[in-house]
């Protein structure tokens, strides 16, 4: 995987988020976030 170059993955690895409108991108980023605070919680 390449490291992302646009800024917007919150991994710092490409995962196709520069394809996404400002729109698509702020809902992944939310999804993201909740789905790592969940995980967090878990351990």
């Amino acid at each position: 995987m390449a490291e992302c170059g646009c800024g917007r993955s919150p991994t710092g690895q490409c995962i196709g988020w520069h394809n996404l409108s400002e729109e698509e991108y702020q809902q992944k980023l939310k999804e993201h976030q909740e789905k790592a605070a969940e995980e967090k919680d878990e351990d």
